[in-house]
C-alpha cells in the first residue's frame, strides 16, 4: 500500500505492540463487559468478552492484539466514511441540511427534529446519518457500494462485504429509522424515496470489517485528508472538521465522557467497534461487543482510555 506521509514526530513503532499487549491483559481481567445490541437480533448472540484492538501508523504499518483480524458489524462507524465521501463531493453545501452540534439525546431520537424543522443536529445521530446517506445516494446512485469500494481500497482488503442477513434484520426492525426518514422528507430534507434511502442505510451499517481494516481505512483522517494511495480526499480543513465532529458527537450522548476519558476524536457503533484518530500520528480501532446503556463498547472505551494514558497521545 503506497502512502504519502511525513514521519516526523511519530512515536517509535516499538512502543505500540507492548502497549497493546498490556491493554489486552488488563481488559481480560475486567469483570463487567456490558451487553450486545439485543434490539438487532443478528447482533444479539455476540460474545461480549471478545476483544480486539489495532493501531495503524500513517504509512500503513499496523499492529494488533486479540481478535484484531476478526470481522464484525461496523454499524454507525461507517457514518464517518459516508460523511467524508459526501463532504468531498459537495463541500459546505452539506451543512445546509445537517448541523454540527452535539444532540444530548439518544442516537435514534425524534425529539429535536420537530423543533428544528427537520434539520438533524449532527451527522452521527441516525437522523443526520440518513441525511448524509441520502445526499451521497443522490451524488453517486449507490451510496452503500460507493462506501464499500472506498473501505476496500483504504484498508487494502478487497474481501470486505455487506452482511445481507444483518441488513435484513435491521430492515425488519427499522421502524424508528423509517419514521425519521419520513419526518425529514416532510420538511423537504430528503431527496430520494424513503424506502430506497433505508435500504442504502441498512446495507451501509451492515458492512463487516476487522479492527485492522478500520484502523487502516481511517488513516486519511490522521494524514489530514490524504488517502492511502497519496491522493487527496479532503483538504486539511475538512479533515479537521470531521475530527472535531467525531470528538464532540461521535459517541452518541456520551461524547463528553469520551472526550474526558480518551481525549481523541472517535466514533462508535453498536456492533461494539470504536475508531479513534490521533491526527498526524496514528489511527485506532477497538472491538468488543458488550455495550453500556448509551450504546458504546464497555471494553473498547476502557482500552482507548488506557491507550492515551500509557502513550500520552491525545489531542489535549
Amino acid at each position: 500500500m503506497a502512502i504519502m506521509t511525513s514521519p516526523a514526530s511519530l512515536p517509535s513503532p516499538q512502543t505500540f505492540q507492548p502497549v497493546l499487549d498490556r491493554i489486552a491483559a488488563e481488559i481480560e481481567k475486567t469483570p463487567g463487559r456490558g451487553r450486545p445490541a439485543d434490539y438487532i437480533p443478528a447482533l444479539a448472540a455476540c460474545d461480549p468478552r471478545r476483544f480486539g484492538m489495532a493501531v495503524a501508523e500513517p504509512d500503513g504499518t499496523v499492529y494488533g492484539v486479540g481478535d484484531w483480524r476478526q470481522p464484525f458489524s461496523t454499524q454507525s462507524i461507517t457514518k464517518v466514511f459516508t460523511l467524508a465521501l459526501d463532504l468531498a463531493r459537495e463541500g459546505d453545501a452539506l451543512w445546509e441540511h445537517v448541523g454540527r452540534e452535539p444532540s444530548g439525546n439518544p442516537f435514534n431520537s425524534l425529539v429535536q427534529l420537530e423543533y428544528e424543522n427537520g434539520i438533524p443536529r449532527n451527522p452521527f445521530i441516525n437522523a443526520g446519518a440518513l441525511v448524509v446517506t441520502d445526499r451521497l445516494q443522490t451524488q453517486t446512485g449507490d451510496a452503500a457500494e460507493t462506501l464499500l469500494a472506498f473501505l476496500r481500497t483504504e484498508s487494502g482488503n478487497d474481501q470486505l462485504s455487506i452482511n445481507e442477513d444483518v441488513a435484513a434484520s435491521e430492515a425488519k426492525h427499522g421502524d424508528r429509522n423509517a419514521a425519521l426518514g419520513h419526518f425529514m422528507a416532510a420538511y423537504g430534507n430528503i431527496d430520494n424515496p424513503v424506502p430506497v434511502l433505508l435500504d442504502q442505510y441498512f446495507r451501509q451499517c451492515s458492512i463487516e470489517a476487522s479492527c485492522a481494516d478500520l484502523a487502516l481505512a481511517t488513516g486519511f483522517l490522521a494524514r489530514h485528508g490524504i488517502r492511502a494511495d497519496g491522493s487527496r480526499l479532503l483538504d486539511r480543513s475538512q479533515a479537521k472538521h470531521i475530527n472535531a465532529i467525531m470528538l464532540t458527537c461521535g459517541t452518541y450522548d456520551a461524547a463528553g465522557d469520551f472526550a474526558y476519558r480518551v481525549g481523541l476524536p472517535g466514533k462508535s457503533g453498536v456492533g461494539g467497534g470504536i475508531i479513534a484518530v490521533v491526527p498526524g500520528h496514528c489511527t485506532l480501532c477497538v472491538w468488543s461487543p458488550g455495550l453500556d446503556e448509551r450504546g458504546n463498547s464497555v471494553a473498547g472505551l476502557a482500552a482507548l482510555d488506557r491507550f492515551t494514558t500509557l502513550t500520552g497521545l491525545s489531542v489535549f
